[in-house]
Formats: C-alpha cells, sequence, structure tokens
C-alpha cells in the first residue's frame, strides 16, 4: 500500500518530464496548417527538447553502468552535449553560422556562470561553506584557458590582417576558413589526448571519493525507486529519445528566423541565451542537485566538463561538419563581445575553484556577469551577416 502510494504522489513532485507535454504539442504545431505559427512552435520546441536531453542524459548514464567504466566515461562524454550538437548542426545545415557560433560561446560561459553559479547559490542556501578538490577543478579551469586562445586567435588574425593587402598575404575568406579549419584539427586532438588520460593513464584522479560516493548514492536511489535499467532499455530509450531531439530540432531551426524577429531578438542572443540554456538544461539541474547534496566535487566536473567539451569536441565536429552540410564552411572568427565574454568567464572559473571552497555569494556573483552578459548580447546587433555575407562569396569545393 505504502509503495502505491509512494508511485502516485511521485507524479505530483516538480520534474523536468511535465515538459514532455509540449513534444506533441509541436508536432501539431508543425504538421497541422490551421495551428501554423512559427513563434509558438519556437518556443514550445525550446520546451519541448529540455526534458529530451535529460531522458538521453539518464539512458547514457545507465548504458554506461552496463559497459565498464572506460566506454561508459567515453559514452558519457561523447553523448553529454548531443542535443546541443544537434541543434547546431541542423542550424548549420540552414546557414545560420550566426546562430551556431553564439551557441558554441553561449554554452561555454553559461556552464562556467549560470550552471556553476546557481549551483553554488543552491548548495550555499544549505551549506555554509562547500569544499571541494581545487587541484582537480584547478585542471579543468586552466584547461579551458585552451578554448579562450582558440576563439582568439582567429579574431586576432582578422584585426591584424585585415589592415594588409591581399597581395602581402592579407585577410581572405579562404585564409580564415585554413586558420580555423587547423585550428579544430588541433582541438579536436587535444580532446582525444584528454579523453585518454582521464580514461585510462590518470583515471585515478577523476574517481575521486566524493565522485564515488556520489555515484553510490544516486545508484542506491534508483534501486530503492526500481529505476534500474536494462541495457536493452537504456539503448531503446536512448535512440528514442536522441530521435525526438533531431526531429524537434528540425521545427526548433526552421522557425527561429520568423520567431527572433518577432521576438525582437538577434542571431547572438538566440545562440548564446537561448539555444545554450535548452541544450544543456538536463546537465544544469544534476549540477544543481548535486551541489545541494554537497557534492561540489561533481557539480564542478559538470559545469566545468561540459565547457571544455563544447570547445575542445562540439565546435571542432561543427568545423568539421559544416564542409559537408553547410551552405559555405564555418570558421571560429567570433565577435569581440564573445570573446571577451569566453576569456572573462575562464578567469572567473579559475578564481571561484582556486581557494577549493565556495559560498552563496560567489555564486550570486556568477549569475550576476552572466545576466550582465545576457543583456550586453541582447543589445548587440547581429554582427555575424557581414562575416557570413564574405564567405558566401568564395567558392565552395
Amino acid at each position: 500500500m505504502s509503495e502505491k502510494t509512494t508511485s502516485n504522489t511521485s507524479w505530483l513532485k516538480p520534474s523536468l518530464d511535465w515538459l514532455l507535454i509540449f513534444v506533441p504539442i509541436a508536432i501539431a504545431l508543425r504538421f497541422i496548417p490551421s495551428f501554423e505559427n512559427p513563434t509558438a512552435l519556437f518556443i514550445v520546441s525550446c520546451l519541448a527538447i529540455i526534458p529530451l536531453a535529460g531522458w538521453m542524459g539518464k539512458s547514457t548514464e545507465h548504458l554506461s553502468e552496463h559497459l565498464g567504466q572506460g566506454i561508459g566515461g567515453l559514452l558519457n562524454a561523447t553523448f553529454g552535449n548531443a542535443a546541443e550538437l544537434i541543434i547546431a548542426l541542423f542550424a548549420l545545415s540552414k546557414g545560420l553560422e550566426g546562430v551556431v557560433k553564439a551557441s558554441i560561446t553561449g554554452s561555454i560561459i553559461g556552464n562556467m556562470l549560470l550552471v556553476l553559479g546557481l549551483s553554488v547559490v543552491a548548495g550555499g542556501s544549505k551549506f555554509k561553506v562547500q569544499k571541494f578538490n581545487r587541484t582537480a577543478a584547478g585542471t579543468t579551469a586552466t584547461a579551458l584557458s585552451l578554448a579562450a586562445i582558440a576563439l582568439l586567435i582567429p579574431t586576432i588574425f582578422h584585426e591584424v590582417a585585415d589592415n594588409v593587402p591581399i597581395a602581402n598575404g592579407g585577410w581572405t575568406p579562404a585564409k580564415e576558413q585554413s586558420l580555423s579549419l587547423a585550428i579544430a584539427v588541433v582541438l579536436f586532438l587535444t580532446y582525444l589526448g584528454s579523453l585518454y588520460f582521464s580514461l585510462v593513464t590518470h583515471k585515478d584522479l577523476f574517481v575521486g571519493e566524493a565522485l564515488q560516493g556520489a555515484s553510490q548514492e544516486v545508484g542506491e536511489e534508483e534501486e530503492k525507486a526500481g529505476e534500474h535499467w536494462s541495457k536493452g532499455k537504456s539503448i531503446t530509450i536512448l535512440l528514442v529519445a536522441t530521435a525526438f531531439v533531431a526531429l524537434i530540432s528540425e521545427f526548433l531551426v526552421g522557425a527561429v528566423e520568423a520567431a527572433r524577429g518577432q521576438l525582437g531578438f538577434t542571431e547572438v542572443f538566440v545562440g548564446v541565451i537561448v539555444v545554450a540554456v535548452i541544450g544543456n538544461a538536463a546537465e544544469h539541474s544534476s549540477a544543481v542537485l548535486m551541489a545541494m547534496r554537497n557534492k561540489m566535487d561533481l557539480t564542478l566536473s559538470i559545469a566545468l566538463g561540459s565547457s571544455l567539451q563544447i570547445a575542445l569536441f562540439v565546435a571542432p565536429i561543427l568545423i568539421f561538419a559544416s564542409y559537408f552540410i553547410s551552405p559555405h564552411p564555418m570558421n571560429l572568427e567570433f565577435t569581440i563581445p564573445e570573446v571577451v565574454a569566453v576569456i572573462a568567464s575562464v578567469l572567473i572559473a579559475q578564481q571561484i575553484s582556486s581557494d577549493g571552497e565556495s559560498n552563496w555569494v560567489e555564486g550570486l556573483q556568477l549569475l550576476a556577469v552572466y545576466v550582465i552578459l545576457g543583456i550586453l548580447f541582447y543589445f548587440l546587433p547581429d554582427t555575424h551577416h557581414s562575416a557570413t555575407e564574405a564567405l558566401e562569396a568564395v567558392p565552395h569545393h
């Protein structure tokens, strides 16, 4: 009787799964002519992707339990930002390069400022001071400097070479593409090296007592709730959730142009704030939950690790994919405000992680910086258009 009561009341608890109702609504808005409304479709698609991304993450975690630590870690790393990668690939195929670029920077700063900020505030509201392994957090924060450098170099190249005549080696769209492709290769090789480091040669550094305790705690809770999934169930849910994310992403990208015009959003704001937030919403909730359990090592691993993965894995994959699915290849030249935002976020993350402890006011400060940047990007004009128009003049080989 008590088990039945528990199962009934569990549906009343706040959950991202409540947002699944927007999946059939999005399908209706897309395929029923009398319901056609691009702005409504855009908003509903944003809400629908959030729980689907959560189910992708949950099925990946359960599947990892059956595949062992090494393969499981690789699977988690690969699918960690799958929802956002799928959205970006659809946007790339539609030629929305500004949205894609902005979503890259938006995810990097969003995880370091919004996710970590909310987590530190939530955890700090329950615990006066929260401690974590500053060596592991500092290592990841330092590695994020590579992301800032990778975004800074193409922008500096453009600013410097633009004043040099083309005959003397000045800036051209073709050189911009070549530079970006070379940097993407370096970033991707660095990502493979970091995976080998964390999963093979130094895996003991990334499976500390705090992480083991958190995993054991989550596992015990799932067993009590009867949520232990078989390998077949995990694979099935992962495939179904991925398929629906792809479908809803196509809806979202198809409606983004009409919706942003009606809502008054620029491409940069849609990418930096909207796409970045919905693509990582599932990870946001996990990081906050772990912070409220005083598992700050796991919280920092989620927040900073996701930013690092965006820079070293997602960005290069999008560069490579653009040569096949985009009207023209994408480059890694970002606007100066985007570059400044990433550099500032990396510096702040390094400051927060340097002493090995946190309190709620530090989280509030992170959120304040994120809101300030959000206001900046809301008023920032679409500066990606000029670069896109220049690239469209280049023959695509």
